[in-house]
């Protein structure tokens, strides 16, 4: 918990250091009060006091009071401000941090465990901060400033109330040691519950159309009845110690009024006045003393869980991606456009076995490179070798003659026009999506995206739609079909006219006319970039300049459609599933 606070800047160290000040007033007036209350109580007592005298020392008694409240308004607004504006920088800092990591980070935290660090765990340390401002620094102030009051003042007084911060104490340490393990598991079950939930809500239609309502409230039920167990296991140890503490305020109270008694009724007549008047102080600074351990009773109920979403957050913060940036912003312009793959291997951290072997191939500028293979041959991850999602475990890749790794990141991938498998819109528009991200010069022109949605053959539907290219695309596009996503997607990557396409099995949705169609266009406006296409049909990939062919992570075939026909079964194989004999042999 202490190390997050490395994260607080100058500014909201200054609003603190004010509270400080603030809090040692508010402490300074509290305390005047049992004074003032044994001033009035040694006149109400002693024959012949003025009225008017115990109304000025009420008076004084009553600006105490008043002012005590201020101080506390005051470090209540430093205290808020200061936890929103340091949760805000934690939730920027989270956001920032996770753009950064590489696939192999996402998979270390996972999507559902990343959700809840950003939103619950920085909750909860912003409520913790903004109780530690007002009680933490208060509490000991008091307890210690209380104690040298009552110091001196009654030896049996003294001995009862440390009797009685001693329980206190044992019994929070005991409730620590219990507790605080209870608090890390109610975080991953929180995590948990968010997965299930958010499954639940991307796969709704799926769920639907199997039936599987009752499987998914099951699995919601037994997440939910698990953080529910422990939350009553936490509440139920914490709730134990409120009624402890009031108990033993009582109790405290009683003590010294019973052990002042006793006192008073051994005591001559003259002393029978001072030893009233330092009960009723002791008793009030005894109560004080108490309370400022209730205060930190508070913050202990608080703390576990805290301290816990405090150490996830700072686990994802110090979180090193292992995708870091090179020097180099450019590659050799006479290959400008050329993709080498020099003896590559690859396999995912933690894994025995490589995905990818010994894969070596060069597509050139201009050439359309496809690669094919059966599902779990390796075809998505190479491909994302190129986009550095992952870095390659042996072996070079050399884009326009430069090894990826010497990259900036950014100017590797402002290189590169990327397709995704799954096609991925964002709430806006349809231009808002095409002219997506930043990819190192001016954004496209109106007519230029216009130009690259005509060439991936969404003009047509995007002209229907109410608005044209202004019109609204809904989160994850959900009111467009899957064909139309891929199509946005496609012209997006054309849009940011990049030296190399990358389609990972982008024309799937696609009906046979409109990818023929799409691909034709793609080849004759970008002649002078190199493609290449990741696919599952012969026919989208049988007019590549290149065709490699994978089975298992290894090339088991390189060429052209007619000459791996001839020579490689794993292609042959691949295309009699799909076409026949008659249709091959045309």
């Amino acid at each position: 918990m202490v190390k997050i606070v490395r994260y607080l800047k100058p500014k909201e160290w200054l609003m603190a250091f004010i509270s400080l000040i603030f809090i040692v007033g508010q402490v300074w007036l509290e305390l005047k009060l049992p004074e003032y209350m044994a001033q009035i109580t040694r006149l109400v007592q002693t024959p012949g006091s003025a009225l008017g005298e115990i109304w000025t020392i009420g008076g004084y008694m009553l600006l105490s009071a008043l002012g005590s409240v201020a101080s506390a308004v005051i470090v209540g607004f430093f205290a808020a401000r200061i936890g929103s504006s340091f949760s805000r920088r934690l939730r920027s800092l989270l956001f920032s941090k996770v753009e950064s990591f590489s696939m192999e980070e996402i998979r270390r935290f996972s999507t559902s465990s990343l959700i809840t660090r950003s939103t619950n765990d920085i909750t909860q340390v912003q409520m913790l901060i903004v109780m530690a401002l007002q009680v933490v620094i208060k509490a000991p102030i008091m307890a210690v400033w209380a104690i040298t009051k009552i110091a001196g003042k009654g030896v049996e007084w003294s001995i009862v109330t440390s009797v009685g911060v001693l329980i206190v104490f044992i019994m929070v340490t005991l409730l620590m040691i219990f507790v605080m393990p209870q608090f890390r598991r109610m975080q991953q079950l929180t995590d948990n519950i968010t997965r299930v939930t958010r499954e639940n809500l991307t796969g709704l239609r799926v769920i639907r159309a199997y039936n599987a309502e009752e499987y998914q409230t099951e699995n919601f039920e037994q997440a939910n009845a698990d953080l529910t167990g422990v939350q009553l296991f936490t509440s139920r140890a914490m709730a134990f110690m409120m009624p402890v503490m009031t108990t033993m305020m009582s109790g405290l109270s009683l003590a010294i009024y019973w052990i002042g008694a006793y006192l008073i009724d051994r005591a001559g007549m003259l002393d029978q006045l001072t030893i009233f008047s330092n009960m009723v102080v002791f008793s009030n600074y005894a109560v004080q003393v108490i309370m400022s351990f209730m205060m930190l009773v508070m913050i202990f109920i608080m703390y576990p869980r805290a301290s816990v979403s405090a150490g996830r957050i700072n686990q994802v913060l110090d979180t090193e991606p292992s995708i870091v940036d090179g020097p180099k912003t450019e590659g050799l312009p006479s290959l400008k456009g050329q993709v080498q793959f020099d003896r590559v291997c690859f396999k995912y951290p933690d894994a025995a076995e490589y995905v990818l072997e010994d894969i070596s191939f060069t597509a050139n500028p201009g050439e359309t490179v496809a690669f094919i293979g059966s599902t779990g041959s390796g075809k998505s991850t190479l491909i994302h070798l190129i986009t550095r999602f992952y870095d390659a475990s042996r072996g070079e890749i050399l884009i326009n003659g430069v090894n990826v790794r010497d990259y900036q990141l950014s100017a590797l991938l402002n290189k590169i026009g990327y397709v995704p498998q799954q096609a991925v819109l964002f709430k806006g528009s349809v231009k808002s999506n095409v002219d997506f991200g930043d990819n190192g010069r001016a954004g496209p022109s109106e007519d230029e995206i216009r130009q690259a949605l005509e060439i991936a053959q969404a003009d047509d539907f995007v002209e229907q739609m109410e608005g044209g290219i202004e019109g609204s695309i809904a989160q994850g596009g959900s009111n467009v079909s899957g064909g139309q996503k891929q199509r946005l997607a496609i012209a997006r990557a054309i849009a940011r006219q990049p030296e190399i396409f990358i389609f990972d099995d982008s024309f799937s949705a696609l009906d046979y006319q409109t990818d023929r169609t799409l691909r034709n266009e793609l080849k004759r406006s970008t002649s002078n970039a190199t493609s290449l296409i990741v696919a599952q049909r012969i026919g989208t990939i049988i007019d590549a300049d290149k065709i490699i062919v994978l089975d298992e992570g290894r090339i088991v075939g390189q060429g052209s459609h007619r000459q791996l026909l001839k020579d490689c079964p794993v292609y042959q194989e691949i295309a009699l599933s799909q076409l026949s004999e008659e249709e091959l042999a045309a």
